[in-house]
């Protein structure tokens, strides 16, 4: 799995993104393309601390800890896979200022590439760097999959 930290991979989803525009209609889900690039910005969000997400109780913790893995393995991820409800995006947003808005977080989060301590996930517990950059790659991979590009 390729990581956000390496720049290889931070260019390729950097050019990604901006082959989208406000009328790229999903190939799955729910969710727009303003929508969509509003939801990719809470993983990032959640990495940098910028904001916060209350912890599960013990059961929710236990189940996390089955797919964890998950997160950050080679093994793509299904189509229409269930969200956190925090990350749930349902109103309208303006594309313009959200594909501004991901590409600053990302800048921000592949900058931090050299922070050899990272924050436990308030979710899933403790990531490596390596875990933290391929779990971050593989969630924005999937939803620019999920708009064709």
């Amino acid at each position: 799995m390729k990581s956000l930290f390496t720049t290889e991979a931070y260019n390729e989803i950097t050019s990604r993104i901006e082959k989208l525009d406000e009328n790229t209609q999903a190939k799955w889900g729910k969710m727009n393309v303003s929508q969509m690039l509003t939801h990719c910005n809470f993983p990032l969000q959640v990495a940098l601390q910028d904001i916060t997400l209350d912890k599960p109780n013990i059961f929710k913790r236990l189940l996390f800890s089955m797919f964890k893995s998950s997160l950050y393995d080679d093994k793509p991820w299904k189509q229409n896979l269930p969200t956190a409800k925090e990350f749930i995006v349902s109103d309208s947003k303006d594309f313009t200022s959200e594909k501004k808005r991901l590409l600053t977080k990302m800048k921000q989060f592949h900058a931090e590439k050299t922070k050899t301590v990272w924050p436990p996930h308030p979710m899933f517990g403790d990531f490596t760097i390596e875990q933290w950059g391929k779990m971050q790659y593989k969630h924005l991979d999937h939803h620019l999959n999920q708009f064709g590009v």
